[in-house]
């Protein structure tokens, strides 16, 4: 028989046949009881700090990824690619790493080590396979901020000789070096103690909106910062609120003085670089290497500087000395310290997010784990160790990362490849770079922007999807545009909270409707066929009605005397309310926002603001403006009070003090006017925090709790009288007796 109702049948049906179960009945049908072991927190300890060789190994391992991965490594499949590259990205390097030092306001040399030293340590430490480490613009621009701010020009000239005034070069670079240093150092510390307490998790609370919206607005401010050098002026240098947009005010009265031999120059190296690298792009699959153009570029424009003598004739401004070898190590300046602690700790975060999205995305989409967590440390270790290199702050690159991937590069011996080249270039042909235009590498700037300045699209999408976002993302873009990077990021991070704040105060209401035939109770405005019982009430404290709410609030503050009848018509409800025919409804409340305690999500079934007894609180304002709407309810529809109220608390993951006195008051004030409680839907843990806040007792016995929604509204429908059962038996289930102690479910599914 059943295998022909399958045949005939495109859906599956199952039925169940089982008593109705309240909480206390479920404990002794599931037989509850401690039959596990819960280790103590003295156990624990002892097992943390258990030593074994297994045990040793698998610290060492996780720490230092490099030893599990590397004698695993199959030479024979991935050492082409991982050669090819890191070639690759090894010429990219170059040319990236003296313009973006540029924009930290450092000598070229300074890029060239950072995109040597730390990509050695990430070889070591890091867990993602495929992203490039080193300079990125948006990191530069954070650092430049920081050298400039603490060493500008003004602090740096001297008298010459002849009473006029000089700008002694070489001591302001080797001051911002030293801040740039202590910077990178500083960051590095606070990545690596936030990657120990294994605090990677930090990282959820910048949103995707955020970062975004952040780093658009950090590629404004590194092309305005690169614009000097593409019109050959020198504007003024501005701090603070708005500097960016007096920055470019400066600039645009200084287009008359354009020098025009670095105009021509950048023209034509950005028409070049723009042309080639959209070949690249619509040939990316037919190239085997994509054409390395800045490389090509940078060449060309030396070599033409030097044997047409623009540096001497056309006075066009070039790198200049590029040492050759290695530096040693010099501690930071640590009384520099204090001076950088917010910066220092601004890029540390922001570099952290940038590496660990760009890591899980090439991670999903060649099925390994990036442990992010490690992955703080490891970046903290590149900056860490690189400040005592003459590094400055690093993280991963979009660009170069691609390159690598697309080149066929498996692993982060590539990476070591590219530092290979890297180091020649720094040893050997390093000075043959000194007639390089400084025009050059802006335009190496502004062409490798292009991805990020993409990123404006994200506001239409978001004005589709998430208006939430949108804004977000826009306050993060205007507010580090107008306040510049620092106190942009602060302002963002705090909006963003704001936001999740808000969501809490405003949850959704929704009429819920009862699917004849099941146990489902659904939203009769998405779903046609439910079954609906009275007048949408939850509407009333929709975000739409928020203004009206608080008109209605301050209406009613004076009227005290209406208090009691207002504490019998609050229907303020968490997930789902029910109310039989005569007597009511379904409503549903529902909050998306994360609970602050890190689980699961918040449901507010009660958003009087009294916890404890007070009356003189300020709970009368929000009682008496939802007793209002609900009188206004009454006389329209005529219909009687209610009798039972149902809390579906399946989304909550855990309670604190608070929720268990603000339910405690709901059990209590809703008892004195005759209307009954019920909980639906509690989670184990939920049950054992209430029990251990000794929520239950006479007056709140465990059997109100049900397992079910529609566990609870039988055992309601079980306690109304034989004439109350019929009125309700058409339109929710059809009740063969009026003693129900199971019920037979026949779903679709």
């Amino acid at each position: 028989h059943d295998g022909q109702r399958m045949h005939n049948s495109s859906h599956q049906e199952y039925i169940i046949r089982r008593e109705v179960l309240d909480e206390s009945r479920l404990d002794v049908v599931a037989q509850k009881g401690k039959w596990t072991h819960k280790p103590t927190v003295g156990e624990r300890m002892k097992e943390m700090l258990r030593c074994s060789v297994p045990r040793l190994k698998d610290i060492v391992l996780t720490w230092i990824p490099v030893l599990a991965w590397l004698p695993k490594y199959p030479f024979r499949e991935n050492i082409i690619g991982d050669l090819i590259s890191g070639c690759s990205v090894g010429i990219m390097h170059l040319p990236q790493g003296m313009a973006y030092a540029l924009l930290a306001s450092l000598r070229p040399v300074l890029g060239l080590y950072s995109s040597l030293y730390p990509v050695l340590v990430y070889f070591i430490f890091g867990t993602s396979r495929h992203i490039s480490v080193g300079t990125f613009a948006v990191i530069s621009i954070m650092v430049g901020s920081v050298t400039e701010k603490l060493a500008p020009d003004s602090s740096f000239y001297v008298n010459g000789t002849n009473g006029t005034e000089g700008l002694d070069i070489t001591a302001r670079d080797s001051y911002r070096t030293q801040v740039a240093c202590s910077l990178t150092v500083l960051a590095g510390i606070f990545q690596i103690l936030l990657g120990v307490v294994r605090f990677g998790f930090v990282v959820t609370y910048l949103s995707e909106p955020l970062v975004r919206g952040y780093t658009t607005a950090s590629a404004c401010h590194v092309c305005v910062s690169q614009l000097k050098y593409l019109f050959g002026v020198t504007p003024d240098r501005f701090t603070g609120p708005l500097s960016l947009i007096y920055t470019i005010v400066d600039i645009c009265k200084l287009l008359p003085q354009t020098r025009v031999p670095e105009l021509v120059v950048s023209l034509v190296s950005l028409t070049i670089l723009i042309i080639v690298k959209e070949i690249n792009g619509c040939y990316r699959r037919k190239l085997p290497l994509p054409i390395p153009i800045e490389l090509i570029v940078v060449v060309g424009a030396t070599i033409i500087t030097y044997f047409c003598g623009l540096r001497s004739e056309y006075l066009v401004d070039v790198v200049g000395e590029i040492p050759s070898g290695l530096k040693v190590p010099r501690a930071p300046d640590t009384t520099l310290f204090s001076k950088i602690i917010g910066d220092a700790f601004a890029v540390a975060i922001v570099g952290y997010a940038i590496s660990i999205s760009l890591g899980k995305t090439f991670g999903l989409k060649h099925g390994y784990k990036v442990d992010s967590n490690q992955e703080l440390v490891a970046i903290g270790l590149c900056n860490a160790i690189g400040g005592f290199f003459r590094c400055y702050a690093v993280t991963s690159s979009l660009s170069r990362s691609l390159v690598q991937e697309s080149t066929g590069g498996k692993t982060q011996v590539a990476g070591v490849v590219s530092s290979v080249i890297v180091l020649i270039t720094v040893l050997k042909i390093g000075s043959l770079f000194e007639d390089l235009p400084k025009a050059v590498l802006s335009t190496i700037v502004f062409v490798n922007l292009k991805g990020m300045f993409k990123q404006f699209m994200d506001v239409p999408l978001l004005w589709r999807t998430n208006k939430v976002d949108l804004l977000v993302w826009l306050v993060t873009f205007v507010s580090t545009i107008l306040l510049n990077l620092d106190m942009g990021l602060a302002v963002s991070i705090g909006f963003s909270i704001l936001t999740v704040i808000f969501k809490t105060q405003l949850p959704r209401y929704s009429i819920l409707g009862n699917v004849p035939g099941t146990d489902l109770y659904l939203d009769i405005e998405a779903y046609k066929e439910v079954t609906s019982f009275g007048i949408d009430i939850g509407k009333l404290h929709t975000e739409k009605k928020k203004q009206e709410a608080k008109q209605r609030r301050q209406q009613q503050r004076e009227k005290k005397k209406e208090k009691d009848e207002a504490k019998k018509n609050v229907c303020l409800l968490e997930l789902m309310l029910y109310r039989n025919s005569q007597n009511g409804m379904v409503l549903s409340v529902t909050s998306t926002v994360p609970n602050l305690s890190g689980k699961g999500h918040v449901n507010w079934a009660y958003h009087a603001d009294r916890i404890t007894s007070d009356s003189d609180s300020d709970t009368y304002e929000d009682i008496t403006a939802v007793s209002q709407s609900v009188e206004e309810w009454k006389n329209s529809n005529c219909r009687s009070g209610t009798h039972s109220i149902i809390l579906d608390v399946s989304m909550t993951s855990s309670v604190d003090t608070v929720t268990v006195n603000t339910l405690k008051n709901i059990f209590r004030d809703f008892g004195d006017v005759g209307v009954a409680i019920y909980l639906a839907g509690c989670q184990g843990c939920v049950v054992e925090q209430m029990e251990r806040a000794n929520f239950f007792s006479e007056s709140i016995p465990k059997n109100l709790l049900f397992v079910s929604v529609h566990d609870a509204v039988l055992h309601i429908l079980e306690k109304q009288e034989k004439v109350e059962i019929a009125l309700v038996s058409e339109t929710l289930i059809t009740l063969q007796t009026p003693q129900i102690t199971s019920f037979s479910l026949s779903i679709l599914t």
